[in-house]
C-alpha cells in the first residue's frame, strides 16, 4: 500500500508530507482547495507526463517520492529483477524530479531509471479512477489478466498449465519441424552438387592425421639416400678400424683371470664391459636390420606427393583444412541422408506437430470454456452491483471469443472485452467510450467490488467517484468503497458526506494565504475535526447543529 507521499514545489503546493493508512483513505476539501494537486503530484511519482507549468511559482524545480509497503510476492519485484535492480526490504521508494527546463528524472530506491520503467511500476501499484487519468481495467489489454484472476480464485490453475503446456509442446514441435523442412529445402536446392561432393570425397578417402603420416613419410623418402649411407658406414666403422665388440671380449677375459686376487675392486670396471657389450652387439643388430629393411620404392615418393597434393587441392575447394575433410565428407553425407530421409523424417515431424497443435486447441477450448462460465458469474456479481449506484437501467458484459491464430498464446486462444450498455436497447460498447465521468468511476467500482482479492495493486484511486449523486446513492457508494478497502488500500477524493463517514482515516485539503502567498495544505482529522467536515459538507458554509447531528448518525452508521 501506498505509506507516505511527499510533495515539493508543485503547483500551490510548497511542502507536504502525507502519512497514508490502510483501509479507505479519504480526501475532501472545498472545490478548487488543491485536491486534484495530490492526485498529480501521485501520478508524476508514478511515471505520469511532466510539464514545467507544474512547478510552484518561484521554484526551480519540483519533487514527488511516493512510498510503498508491499509482500515480497508482489509482481514490481518481478519488475525490479528484470532490470538488475536491488530492494533489501519490502519498501519501495519512486520519486521524481522536473526542473525549469523541463529535465525529468527518476529513481526507485535513489537508483536512477527510465521514465517508462517508473510508468510500468506506477502502473503494477496504483489504478486510478474518475475524471482525470485513467488506466487499468479501461485498457482492453488488462481484461483477460482481470477475468483470470477472478476465475482462478475459484478454479485453480490447472486449465491455465495445461494450455501452457501444451503450446510449448506445440511450438517445440512447430520449431522442429521448420528446421526439418528448411534443411531439406535447402538441400534439395543443390542434390546434384552434394552428390558430386559426396562422390568425390568417398573417391578420396581422407583419414584423421593423414597428412602429418604423409609428410613425415616424404620427408623419410626424400633422404633415404643419405640415411642409408649414414647406416652403412656406422656399421662399417664397427669392424673396420677396430673389432669393437672382439676388444671388449678380449679387455674382459684379461681382467676375469686376475679378478679373485682384486678383492672385488675390478667388478665394476668388468659389469661396464658387460653392459657395453650387450649395447654394442644391439647397436650392431640394430644398423643390421635397418640395412636388411630399407628397401625404398622409388614410386613410392610420387605417390606420397601425389596424395598430400590430392588432399590440399581438396582441402582448398571445400574451404577447409586436410586435417578437417574427413569431418566435412561426413557431413556431406549428412546432408546427402537429408534428401534421402528428409521426406521421411519431415512428414513424422508433421505428424508430430499435428497431434501437439491437437492437443493444444483441445486445452485451449476447456480454458475457454472455463472463462465463459466465470464470464457469466462475473457479468451477475456485477450486475447487482449496478442498481444501488444509480444504474439500473445499464447493463454490463464480459465478451470472451476466439483471436486470430496469429495471436494465439500460452495463454490460449481468448481474448476478453468488458462492455456497458448505460441504457436499454443501446448496444454494448467499450467501457471508456460508453460511460463518463461519475458514471464511469461507478461502474469501476462495481467491478472492483466484484474483483475485490484477485488483483496485484496495492492502491485503488477513486477521484470524485460520487459526482451527480447523493442520498442512498452516495451512501451505496461509500458502503462498496468501504468493503472494497477489506481487500486493498482505497483513496478516494470525494464531495459526499456519506462516501467520507465511512472513511477509516479523513484528511482535509485547504487553501491558505499569508502575506499574499497562497498555499494548499492537507492534514489528517481528528474525530472532532472529522466530525465538523462531514457537517460542513452537509450543510455547506454555515455548519449547524442539525448538521452536526446527521454527521455523528452518518459517521456512527453501520455498513451496510
Amino acid at each position: 500500500m501506498l505509506t507516505h507521499l511527499s510533495i515539493r514545489d508543485v503547483v500551490l503546493v510548497d511542502k507536504l508530507d502525507i502519512d497514508f493508512a490502510s483501509g479507505l483513505c479519504v480526501l475532501t476539501g472545498e472545490t478548487g482547495a488543491g485536491k486534484s494537486i495530490v492526485l498529480d503530484a501521485l501520478g508524476l511519482a508514478l511515471g505520469g507526463r511532466a510539464e514545467a507549468s507544474l512547478i510552484r511559482a518561484g521554484a526551480d524545480g519540483l519533487n514527488v517520492s511516493a512510498v510503498f509497503s508491499l509482500p515480497r510476492s508482489h509482481p514490481v519485484f518481478g519488475l525490479l529483477s528484470e532490470q538488475g535492480l536491488s530492494s533489501d526490504d519490502d519498501a519501495l521508494v519512486l520519486r521524481r524530479s522536473v526542473g525549469r527546463d523541463g529535465r525529468s528524472r527518476a529513481f526507485v530506491n535513489d537508483q536512477p531509471v527510465s521514465v517508462g520503467f517508473l510508468r510500468t511500476l506506477g502502473a503494477a501499484l496504483v489504478e486510478v479512477h474518475g475524471q482525470f487519468d485513467t488506466h487499468g481495467l479501461l485498457d482492453p489489454a488488462n481484461h483477460i489478466a482481470a477475468l483470470d484472476a477472478y476465475r482462478r480464485a475459484t478454479t485453480g490453475t490447472a486449465a491455465d498449465e495445461a494450455v501452457a503446456g501444451a503450446w510449448a509442446t506445440w511450438h517445440s514441435a512447430a520449431d522442429a519441424l521448420k528446421t526439418a523442412q528448411e534443411t531439406l529445402a535447402a538441400a534439395m536446392a543443390e542434390e546434384d552438387f552434394i552428390r558430386h561432393n559426396v562422390a568425390e570425397l568417398d573417391r578420396l578417402a581422407p583419414k584423421p592425421d593423414e597428412e602429418a603420416k604423409l609428410a613425415a613419410s616424404r620427408a623419410l623418402l626424400r633422404h633415404s639416400e643419405q640415411i642409408m649411407a649414414a647406416v652403412t658406414e656406422a656399421r662399417g666403422a664397427m669392424v673396420e678400424a677396430t673389432d669393437v665388440e672382439g676388444a671388449i671380449r678380449i679387455a674382459t677375459n684379461k681382467l676375469a683371470r686376475v679378478a679373485d686376487q682384486a678383492a672385488g675392486r675390478l667388478d665394476a670396471a668388468m659389469a661396464a664391459l658387460d653392459r657395453g657389450a650387450i649395447e654394442v652387439s644391439d647397436a650392431a643388430n640394430e644398423l643390421d636390420r635397418i640395412v636388411a629393411g630399407f628397401e625404398v620404392d622409388p614410386a613410392e615418393l610420387e605417390r606420397a606427393e601425389e596424395r598430400l597434393f590430392a588432399l590440399k587441392a581438396a582441402a582448398r575447394k571445400y574451404g577447409c583444412t586436410v586435417a578437417d575433410l574427413p569431418a566435412h565428407a561426413e557431413m556431406m553425407r549428412t546432408r546427402l541422408s537429408a534428401i534421402d530421409g528428409g521426406a521421411a523424417r519431415v512428414q513424422g515431424l508433421a505428424a508430430a506437430e499435428k497431434t501437439a497443435r491437437t492437443a493444444f486447441e483441445s486445452a485451449a477450448k476447456t480454458l475457454s470454456a472455463t472463462r465463459t462460465k466465470a464470464a457469466k458469474q462475473l457479468d451477475d456479481k456485477v450486475a447487482k452491483e449496478l442498481a444501488p449506484l444509480k444504474l439500473e437501467k445499464a447493463s454490463f458484459r464480459t465478451l470472451v471469443a476466439a483471436k486470430p491464430e496469429g495471436h494465439w498464446s500460452a495463454a490460449g486462444v481468448d481474448q476478453v472485452a468488458f462492455e456497458i450498455a448505460t441504457n436499454p436497447g443501446q448496444p454494448p460498447g467499450p467501457l471508456a467510450k460508453i460511460a463518463s465521468g461519475g458514471e464511469l468511476a461507478r461502474f469501476m467500482l462495481a467491478l472492483k467490488v466484484v474483483l475485490a482479492g484477485t488483483q496485484a495493486r496495492a492502491t485503488l484511486i477513486f477521484d470524485e467517484v460520487d459526482a451527480g449523486i447523493s442520498g442512498a446513492t452516495a451512501n451505496a457508494v461509500g458502503e462498496r468503497l468501504a468493503r472494497l478497502a477489506k481487500s486493498v488500500q482505497v483513496l478516494v477524493v470525494t464531495h459526499a458526506p456519506q462516501v467520507a463517514a465511512r472513511g477509516d482515516a479523513h484528511w482535509r485539503v485547504a487553501k491558505a494565504t499569508r502575506a499574499g502567498h497562497t498555499t494548499t495544505r492537507i492534514e489528517r482529522l481528528t474525530d472532532a475535526a472529522r466530525r465538523e467536515e462531514v457537517a460542513r459538507m452537509l450543510a455547506g458554509e454555515k455548519i449547524t447543529d442539525e448538521a452536526r447531528a446527521a454527521a455523528d448518525s452518518l459517521l456512527s452508521g453501520p455498513l451496510s
